[in-house]
């Protein structure tokens, strides 16, 4: 009976080395596996690392950019409210010019009426204000060729 019990002892060693030769195996198998993906893992970290400096350098170039922009932006925002206000004083004077032409208008109409005005047929239109204005402006500024200032 002892060799029978020695026998089974020896026999359940080896099943269980057999075991672990085949589990041992299996772990060279995975471990094969992890070190080929080990190696893939390498390559996509540097791609990342590579992807992370060019991102950092466009954030850069950007923030410069952004600046520039900012700059050039203030410099036109002043420029284009210098040439708001000057623009409003050219109006204000415009302005002031049109009143004077209407004033030398209204003053060179009762000359006008003083001269005879020629039949109008009912086929001719009457003259607008406008029309009335733009030739007595006309008229101004011929008399200020000839003789200098007319106002």
């Amino acid at each position: 009976m002892n060799h029978q019990l020695g026998l089974m002892i020896e026999s359940l060693v080896a099943i269980l080395l057999m075991v672990t030769v085949g589990y041992c195996m299996l772990l060279n198998n995975r471990l094969k596996r992890l070190r080929a993906d080990e190696h893939s893992l390498k390559a996509v970290i540097g791609e990342l690392v590579t992807a992370t400096e060019i991102a950092e350098r466009a954030i850069g170039g950007l923030k410069h950019a952004v600046r520039d922009v900012n700059e050039n932006l203030g410099e036109q925002l002043t420029s284009a409210a210098q040439m708001s206000e000057h623009l409003k004083k050219q109006l204000s004077e415009c302005d002031n010019v049109v009143r004077r032409l209407s004033k030398i208008t209204i003053a060179a109409r009762p000359q006008q009426a003083a001269e005879p005005e020629p039949a109008k047929t009912p086929e001719q239109p009457k003259p607008s204000n406008a029309k009335a204005v733009a030739a007595a402006a006309q008229a101004f500024s011929e008399r200020r060729r000839v003789g200098g200032l007319a106002a």
